[in-house]
């Protein structure tokens, strides 16, 4: 299918996307949407709930003021429609005729009992490719069972590893696993778009928010399959499996903090030679510290004793800095250390700044421009952009329903009074 948007050249701008995710699977549409596609969100008549969960610009609890919609909608256009009404079905299959993709967020069976799942759908256009994002799959023991994301955090086991070990697991602050989910069903779409591309044929894409939470869990994973360790959290330290010594991994520093962990091996002979020259430069490091050969360091075999040798010197050389010399001097020594960025830090950040990664978006409703994060990547050809602020609701109904299905003006005014869009 050809876009609506002339002159358009990003990577998938031959491309459309009928988006009826809620706020579980807003960030697929949005990814697409920067990629080039063109984004049709579709929402119920009066407003998607989520455009009344905040925060709101100003704490003006106003829909059209909700800065979540703002971000997560970037890039795309709206109409209204309801399609449990068997008007707004019929309306949404006319769609998924000039349509590519289709995302949604719904339980699981939902969009088959209005007629509108994957099968009814390839019926109508063959080649579309629907993802669904849910909770825990399509099938399986859980598939039906509700989850905020507090849930998914839990039930993919990162809760078990996140907060100090004598207090209860913690979540992270703002809501992640069905970011993950999103970012997942993007991915699973543009494989099934390559696919397509082979085959002519389309494909339904399933994404378990659960399974896209749990593989973020890094190391976790590679620990318990190649030797049974379970890791449990642990706050600021990492405590090595094998025999549970303790080394910090987040420091403080003199305005905040920073992270780095000592490190054994051929990367930790590196890493550790050239923070023990930076610190025997300020006259800090310890004799221990510089005969150490840190190739050889074994970690698993560590106690805590020698670790502490290592750890005591180094927690009072990073309290003598900043973070900013910190991080300024370990890019130029090659050193693997990080600041913890608060948002000031962020929005201040050279290499952020330098790299267009703070974008400017006018919200002429508002009467300003609202300063959020850019296109999530840089390409040489079809590079992803913001092309424009996230839409009003129902915006553009009469674009999509008069220029391209051919109702009337008479015909959407009926439509409306009788609450389909």
């Amino acid at each position: 299918m050809v876009n609506n948007r002339s002159g358009d050249t990003g990577l998938l701008s031959s491309y459309r996307v009928l988006d009826l995710t809620d706020v579980g699977g807003f960030l697929c549409g949005k990814v697409l949407g920067d990629l080039g596609t063109d984004v049709i969100k579709i929402e119920p008549p009066g407003g998607d709930p989520a455009r009344n969960i905040g925060p709101f610009y100003h704490d003006i609890p106003e829909s059209e003021k909700n800065l979540n919609w703002f971000f997560y909608n970037m890039n795309k256009r709206d109409i209204t429609l309801n399609i449990e009404s068997q008007d707004g079905q019929k309306i949404f299959r006319q769609l998924v005729k000039k349509a590519d993709i289709v995302i949604e967020s719904f339980s699981p069976g939902y969009m088959d009992g209005l007629g509108l799942g994957y099968g009814a759908l390839n019926n109508i256009n063959p080649s579309t490719i629907m993802a669904s994002i849910t909770p825990f799959g399509q099938d399986g023991p859980y598939k039906d069972y509700k989850a905020p994301d507090i849930v998914v955090m839990a039930m993919s086991g990162l809760m078990y590893m996140t907060g100090d070990p004598d207090r209860p697991p913690v979540k992270v602050g703002w809501p992640q696993a069905y970011l993950h989910a999103a970012a997942d069903a993007a991915t699973g779409i543009m494989m099934a778009l390559y696919y397509r591309g082979l085959t002519g044929e389309g494909q339904h894409v399933e994404v378990s928010a659960q399974e896209s939470t749990l593989w973020t869990m890094m190391n976790s994973l590679r620990f318990w399959e190649l030797s049974k360790v379970t890791i449990k959290r642990a706050g600021a330290f990492i405590v090595r499996p094998f025999t549970n010594a303790t080394q910090r991994q987040t420091w403080r520093c003199q305005d905040g903090y920073v992270c780095f962990a000592v490190m054994g091996g051929l990367q930790g002979e590196r890493i550790m030679r050239a923070l023990v020259e930076w610190m025997d430069s300020e006259g800090m490091a310890t004799d221990f510290l510089k005969e150490t050969n840190w190739r050889e360091v074994d970690f698993s075999r560590l106690t805590q004793d020698i670790l502490d040798e290592s750890l005591t010197p180094i927690g009072k050389f990073l309290m003598g800095h900043t973070k900013a010399e910190l991080y300024e001097e370990a890019v130029k020594r090659d050193i693997a250390l990080f600041i913890v960025a608060t948002p000031k830090d962020l929005l201040e950040s050279r290499q952020l700044i330098s790299r267009d990664y703070w974008a400017e978006i006018e919200h002429p409703e508002l009467g300003c421009s609202l300063t959020c994060p850019n296109a999530f990547a840089k390409t040489n050809v079809g590079p992803p952009r913001i092309q424009h602020r996230a839409p009003l609701i129902g915006e553009h109904n009469k674009e999509i329903y008069e220029r391209e299905l051919g109702f009337t003006s008479k015909e959407l005014a009926i439509l409306k009074q009788a609450n389909i869009i």
